[in-house]
């Protein structure tokens, strides 16, 4: 980073936006397989927490690569910098007095852990999306799991890379058990009992 860039306080603080949205900001990162149901359990999430009056916003995978990071492939590294990107959009969003909901496979432990230390204790977390490969390969909605098998998609999480699930995540939800409404309705009760949402 060039020495001539100074960080520029902004005229309102965190706390302020906190208090007049009337809730915590922090970041609710869903993690899991391809096809685990990610985006439709954050996304039917955060409808209910505008319904409630909660400043709320997805940032989903493949929105992103439209835009932001669609110069980033899916090697090793890009996926890295892709994490890198979205911790810092989610980090200001935070700072806004937001909830950011973002919905993406995030397969690194190390990734999620660098995007954790971004932000205090209290502004991130993780949400598993626990559903076994076998319920994904059989839902694959985008027809991912069936070019994967066929060589036809190189690096593909759960098949020719590697997903390490989380140790100690704040939540976990089973989508392979539980509905969508089901997982959203754990995760609103969770929310708050923590006090972090109206």
């Amino acid at each position: 980073m060039s020495s001539n860039i100074v960080w520029h306080d902004t005229s309102i603080t965190k706390a302020d936006y906190r208090k007049n949205n009337g809730h915590h900001s922090f970041i609710l990162w869903f993690t899991g397989l391809s096809a685990s149901g990610k985006s439709s359990i954050a996304n039917a999430l955060a409808k209910e927490l505008f319904e409630r009056g909660n400043q709320a916003f997805v940032l989903d995978g493949d929105n992103i690569r439209h835009g932001l990071n669609k110069d980033l492939g899916f090697d090793e590294q890009s996926r890295k910098e892709n994490i890198r990107r979205i911790g810092e959009v989610s980090k200001l969003f935070v700072e806004s007095g937001q909830i950011v909901l973002t919905a993406f496979i995030s397969p690194y432990k190390e990734d999620r852990a660098s995007v954790r230390s971004l932000v205090e204790a209290d502004e991130f977390i993780e949400v598993y999306v626990q559903c076994s490969i076998e319920e994904c390969e059989r839902r694959d909605p985008k027809g991912l799991y069936k070019k994967a098998r066929n060589n036809e998609i190189p690096n593909f999480t759960g098949i020719s890379a590697p997903y390490e699930a989380p140790d100690n995540p704040e939540i976990v939800v089973d989508s392979e058990k539980y509905s969508i409404e089901e997982c959203k309705n754990q995760l609103i009760e969770f929310l708050l009992e923590k006090g972090y949402i109206k």
